[in-house]
């Protein structure tokens, strides 16, 4: 697949094809009926987005039997030093549940994407490795995704800047990280 431009990655999300926008609209009957909207809206845009942007990634990544939940894994395994990192550790940095880290792993060993072997650190605890093969597909797949704007290339990039910013405070407010408030600020 070559190069992905700015709006033609509409095709790649079955278009709802609307004579209107159905947040905008539920905003305006939340309105009426329950008072401010806004925080609706947005929350209900953050999940039609997400739906959009897995559809996207799902479009340049299942040709190379990813979904974007294993190429993050093993994004994270080409971060490390040793090209390896233990099960729970992935689950931390990703912010997921130790099932599902345990599942992306099996179906990464099960395509010759990554190795399993005991974290001789701890006798109870599981080591991945990328291998060869799955350096190989990271480096297709990225350049796939950046291609691609990460889905985000209907927004210019000091909005996306904007956008992380904006969202970070959300995460950060969930504690996210440890001692950082909403603004950023350690308390």
């Amino acid at each position: 697949m070559g190069p992905v431009r700015a709006g033609s990655v509409a095709r790649m999300v079955r278009p709802l094809g609307l004579p209107f926008d159905p947040i905008e609209r539920a905003g305006e009957t939340w309105e009426q009926r329950f008072g401010p909207a806004a925080a609706m809206r947005a929350a209900t845009s953050v999940f039609r987005v997400q739906q959009i942007l897995l559809a996207r990634f799902d479009e340049v990544l299942k040709p190379h039997g990813l979904t974007f939940a294993r190429y993050e894994v093993l994004v994270l395994l080409t971060f490390s030093r040793t090209g390896e990192l233990p099960l729970k550790v992935i689950g931390s940095r990703l912010m997921v549940h130790p099932t599902s880290v345990t599942n992306a792993i099996d179906r990464l060993v099960a395509a010759g994407y990554v190795d399993r072997r005991p974290n001789p650190a701890d006798g109870r605890g599981v080591l991945a490795g990328i291998t060869a093969q799955g350096r190989e597909v990271v480096e297709v797949a990225t350049r796939a995704l950046t291609a691609l704007d990460f889905g985000l290339g209907d927004l210019p990039e000091a909005e996306q800047h904007a956008l992380f910013d904006v969202l970070r405070r959300v995460r950060l407010g969930a504690g996210d990280v440890d001692g950082v408030d909403a603004a950023g600020l350690r308390s």
